[in-house]
Parts: C-alpha cells; structure tokens; sequence
C-alpha cells in the first residue's frame, strides 16, 4: 500500500523521499499549466531542480496513447532506466496518465504523485488506479499500480479556480455519502464563497483516510471497493458524451450530476430516504449548475453506460445507496428507469 503524506513542507518532504530512493535519474512529469504555476513551488528541491522535465498540453483531453507514448518517448530518449523515478505534479490528469506511463515503462519504473487540485488530492492519486482514455471512452486502458508515495499540501489549492476547487468536492460529497449522516450534513454546508483552507484541509484528510480503508480491504475492486464508483456510472457517461460533443466537462462536475441521478436510482430500487436525495439534488444544482443534455442524447448515454468497466455480461451494474452510509453493490436497473433518472436530473 502507497504512503500518503500530508504535509505543508512538500519541497523538504520530496527531497527525503528522492534522497532514500538512491535514483539515478529524475524525471517530473506536469501539464503547461501545473509546470508554470506548480513546479516552482518543488523546485526548492534540489533533486527535482535538477531532474528532467516531461510536459504535456492541459486537460483530460491529452489523456491519451497519444501523450503516452510521448511521455515513454521522453524517458527513453533521456536515458530512464528501471532505477530511475518519475514525479507526477499536477492533477488527476497528469497522476493517472503520469502513473500509467510509470508502470509500462521498463516493465515499471517508481512514481511519486503530488496531486495540485482537489480532485486529485482526495481521489486520482490515491487507491493504485492509472489509466488514459481511449475510443471515447474514460480510462479505458489502465493498470492497478499503487506510487511509491503520495505527497499533500493544500499550498497548490491556492493556485486553483473555483471550477476545480468543486470539482474536487464532488468526489468529498461522494464519501460524505457513502460515511454517515454527520459527515454528509457538514458537506452539505461548506461554503465556497468563504473558502476556508483549514476547514478543507480537515475534510480533505478525512476523505483520504475513508478511501485508504476501502482500498486497503479491496485493492482490485472485487468487492467494497466499488463503494467509490457512486455516482460514476452516470457520471463517466455524460463525461464522455461532453467529450465527444467537444465541450469537456470538469470529471467532478459530472460526478456531482451522475450522484443526483444514481441517489435517485437508489430511492427507486432501495428506498433511500427522499428528503435526502432532494437536500443533495439542491446542493449541486445550487453549485454546479444543471447539466448540458437533451433528451436526445438518452440512447447515446446508456449505450455509454453499457462500456462502464464495472459491468458484467450486458447488465449496467450501479453502486448505489438504501441511506447515507449504507452502499449496495452490483446493483441492476431497467432502461426506462435510467431514462427516468437522467429525466429527473435534467427537470429538477
């Protein structure tokens, strides 16, 4: 199992980690936007001053072979060899193709992940999931392969837009709900007009810890671990559908959408308490808006469903909730019911 570390001495904390490493070379790996506003803030550190910089236009986008093969191009044209590491800085863009880039190259090279948005700090650096997308379709094509190490520091948050500091609680709201009812009600409250970094960093740990107990019991998804797929089944489809029309959604955005129409799956096949789904439906639509698809769109959303990873035979398999807290796995419903739900999502 990876080491997390939160910490607000990212420079000093890395340097430990490269210096015990013994490598002899180092490679960091960011997007444009992460290598101008991110790097310097590591760059204090000697070892990754020093190191070899791989970078790759912005956006979930360039998370493709494309940009895979650019970043194995880069590593064997200057000399990585299987004693070498590569550090990921950036977001869950750059740590999941950055760590899926890792673990091919040479059989696996070691990667260290620091995660410089929300999203990434309480979800794509952590749990061993690499992956680029591929055939429209989201991280089609990936490996399981936990980082040497994942370094935290809310420092990079300040770097963030409002966009993407939401985005990142979307997948914090997704554990408040698979947790209990006192940590789903506190999420319910934050207030993004008054950003407070103490309080978020609080949250923050809180989520991590949550999806290190879930991995650590189910590190291949076999079974508890699909707990962390709420909201992704709908979410992953309108993901790629925004894709395809060109218009890309915020990965979070799409979570917060798909959780309002899987909580409304849930109250349909599990009774989940009403009054619940209705508080959380306000929520996102009072912060992230409503979602950009018409009723046209439907037939492309489900076939969309039907390639979700987490499916078996030609069944959609949902992860969804009786109440806050209490996760039903594997769970089945019929077309015209998930026509309803993405009805439900679109009118509320």
């Amino acid at each position: 199992m990876q080491q997390v570390i939160i910490t607000h001495k990212i420079a000093d904390e890395l340097t430990k980690a490269l210096v015990s490493g013994n490598y002899d070379k180092v490679f960091t790996f960011t997007d444009k936007n992460t290598r101008l506003h991110c790097l310097p803030i590591i760059n204090s550190c000697e070892a990754t001053r020093n190191a070899y910089h791989i970078t790759i236009d912005a956006s979930d986008t360039n998370k493709t072979l494309e940009s895979a093969v650019h970043v194995w191009r880069e590593l064997s044209d200057n000399g990585c060899t299987r004693h070498s590491c590569m550090v990921n800085v950036g977001g869950g863009m750059v740590t999941d193709l950055g760590g899926f880039a890792a673990s091919c190259f040479k059989r696996g090279i070691d990667f260290i992940n620091v995660p410089t948005t929300l999203l990434a700090m309480v979800d794509a650096s952590v749990g061993g999931k690499t992956g680029i997308n591929f055939n429209g379709l989201k991280n089609e094509i990936g490996v399981f392969k936990d980082a040497n190490t994942v370094f935290i520091d809310t420092i990079f948050l300040k770097t963030l837009d409002h966009q993407n500091i939401l985005s990142g609680y979307a997948e914090m709201l997704k554990h408040s709900l698979i947790s209990d009812d006192k940590i789903w009600a506190r999420h319910l409250l934050f207030d993004f007009d008054k950003l407070d970094l103490k309080e978020l960093s609080l949250m923050i740990a809180d989520s991590i810890e949550l999806k290190r107990r879930i991995v650590t019991e189910d590190p291949h998804e076999n079974g508890i671990r699909k707990a962390l797929n709420l909201g992704h089944t709908i979410g992953h489809a309108l993901e790629s559908l925004a894709m395809q029309k060109g218009k890309p959604l915020l990965h979070g955005y799409a979570i917060a959408y798909g959780l309002v129409g899987e909580l409304f799956l849930s109250c349909a096949l599990l009774n989940f308490p009403t009054t619940k789904m209705r508080q959380t439906t306000r929520f996102v639509l009072d912060n992230y808006g409503r979602p950009e698809f018409s009723c046209k769109d439907y037939d492309k959303l489900f076939s969309l469903m039907l390639h979700d990873k987490k499916n078996t035979g030609d069944m959609i398999n949902f992860t969804l909730l009786s109440d806050v807290g209490e996760v039903r796995i594997n769970q089945t419903a019929s077309k015209e019911l998930v026509f309803e739900a993405l009805d439900f999502l679109r009118e509320s």
